[in-house]
C-alpha cells in the first residue's frame, strides 16, 4: 500500500517535548506515529522522514545498578543526584564527576590486576533479585508518551567492561597479548551471555522498541585496537547479541565513541541497526558506503551560521541535508547531539521533515 502523499497539514505543532538539553522541540501532525517512525527506519530501514531527537524515548532504569553508577538515569521518576556514582553490578565502584555530567572508575585501585584473574574475582550479578517488577509498574507511564522507546546499557558488554575491570592499559594489552587473548574471549563471551539475559528481562517488563548498547572503541584520533582484534574477539559476540535482540522484534543500535570509521564494517557485519559517529569521522563517507546496511547519524560539515543565516538559508541547508543522506536503499538519521548547536532552527527542522517526508513518499 502506497504511503499518502505530504500534507502541510503535518506541520501543525500538536505538542511539545524537552531534548537531552531540555530545550523545548516540536512535535508535528505526523502521519503515523513517532515510535513507529522510529522502527520503520532503523528495523525496516524503510525511513518515512529523516528522524531527528524529538521521535526516540532515552530510557536507563535505575533497576540496573549501572545506570546509577554512571549518573545516567532516564525513568519514570527523578534519580536524587547524591545517589550517582556507588558500585555497578559487578562491584566496581564509579566517582561521579559534576563537571563531566559523569562517571569514572574510581582510581587507584583496579578490580582485576591481569584478565586472568577474572575467574576468582568477578561474581557474576544476580539480575531475578532486582526488582523488574516495581521498576515495571513506576515507568509504565514514562514509557507511553508516544515515541520509540530505547532501552541503553551503559559501561559496554565487551571493551570498555574490560577497561572498567582492569584499567585501559591493561585492557588493551589484553587483547594483543597471546597468554591473556583467551581469557578474554572467555569473559567477553559470558558478559555478552549476560547481556542477552538482561534483554530478556527488560523485553518481558517494559513496552520497548529498540535498545542501545555503548562500547567506546576509539580516542579523537583512531581506534583503540586493530581491525582484527576487534573481528577475532568481539564481532562474535557483538553479532551473537544483536540476533538475539532480533529474535525479540526488536532492533539494536550501537553507541562507540572515537575516529573509529575504518571499524564501521564491523558493526555493519555485527548486524547493529544503527550508529551515531561523532564528528571526527566522515559521516557522507560511512552513509555512502554502509548506509545500505546500518543507518548513519549524519553530521553536516558545512553547516549553515544559525546565528546570521535567514530563514530561507536555513530552510535550503536543511534540503541539501536530504539531498546527501536519502538515497535509495541508503538511510540516515540527523544527529541532532553532534551536528553544530543550534543548526535545527524552527524553520531548518520544519523544512529538513517536509523535504524528506516528501522524498520518502512512494
Amino acid at each position: 500500500m502506497s504511503r499518502p502523499e505530504f500534507n502541510e497539514k503535518e506541520l501543525n505543532i500538536v505538542s511539545e517535548f524537552p531534548d537531552f538539553f531540555g530545550n523545548m522541540i516540536p512535535v508535528y501532525n505526523y502521519p503515523i506515529s513517532m515510535r513507529e517512525a522510529v522502527v520503520a527506519t532503523y528495523r525496516d530501514k524503510d525511513p518515512w522522514w529523516i528522524l531527528t531527537d524529538v521521535e526516540t524515548n532515552t530510557f536507563t532504569p535505575s533497576v540496573i545498578p549501572d545506570n546509577g553508577a554512571r549518573g545516567f538515569v532516564f525513568e519514570g521518576q527523578p534519580y536524587p543526584r547524591e545517589k550517582f556514582g556507588g558500585k555497578d553490578m559487578f562491584g566496581v565502584e564509579w566517582v561521579y564527576v559534576d563537571v563531566a555530567g559523569g562517571s569514572m572508575v574510581k582510581p587507584g585501585n583496579p578490580f582485576l590486576n591481569e584478565i586472568s584473574e577474572w575467574h576468582d574475582k568477578i561474581v557474576f550479578p544476580d539480575i531475578d533479585s532486582w526488582d523488574w517488577e516495581g521498576s515495571s509498574q513506576m515507568n509504565k507511564e514514562y514509557l507511553s508518551n508516544g515515541k520509540a522507546n530505547v532501552l541503553t546499557f551503559l559501561n559496554g558488554c565487551w571493551f570498555e567492561r574490560l577497561i572498567s575491570f582492569l584499567d585501559f592499559e591493561e585492557a588493551a594489552v589484553a587483547l594483543v597479548d597471546d597468554e591473556q587473548i583467551d581469557d578474554v574471549k572467555e569473559l567477553v563471551h559470558k558478559l555478552t551471555d549476560l547481556y542477552i539475559r538482561l534483554v530478556d528481562k527488560c523485553v518481558e517488563y517494559y513496552d520497548l522498541d529498540g535498545f542501545e548498547i555503548h562500547d567506546d572503541w576509539g580516542s579523537q584520533r583512531s581506534p583503540f585496537f586493530s581491525a582484527d582484534a576487534a573481528r577475532e574477539i568481539f564481532l562474535p559476540e557483538m553479532k551473537r547479541f544483536v540476533d538475539h535482540v532480533h529474535s525479540k522484534g526488536k532492533f539494536c543500535n550501537l553507541h562507540s565513541c572515537g575516529h573509529i570509521e575504518d571499524r564501521c564494517d564491523v558493526f555493519a557485519d555485527a548486524g547493529f541497526d544503527g550508529w551515531l559517529p561523532m564528528p571526527m569521522n566522515d559521516t557522507l563517507k560511512l552513509y555512502e558506503t554502509y548506509g545500505d546496511r546500518i543507518t548513519i547519524g549524519a553530521i553536516e560539515t558545512d553547516p549553515y551560521d544559525p546565528a546570521t543565516a535567514s530563514e530561507e538559508e536555513q530552510r535550503a541547508a536543511a534540503r541539501r541535508f536530504v539531498e546527501k543522506f536519502s538515497k535509495e536503499g541508503k538511510v540516515a538519521v540527523f544527529s541532532a547531539f553532534y551536528n553544530k548547536p543550534g543548526m535545527l532552527t524552527p524553520a531548518f527542522r520544519e523544512e529538513l521533515y517536509k523535504a524528506s517526508r516528501i522524498r520518502y513518499t512512494h
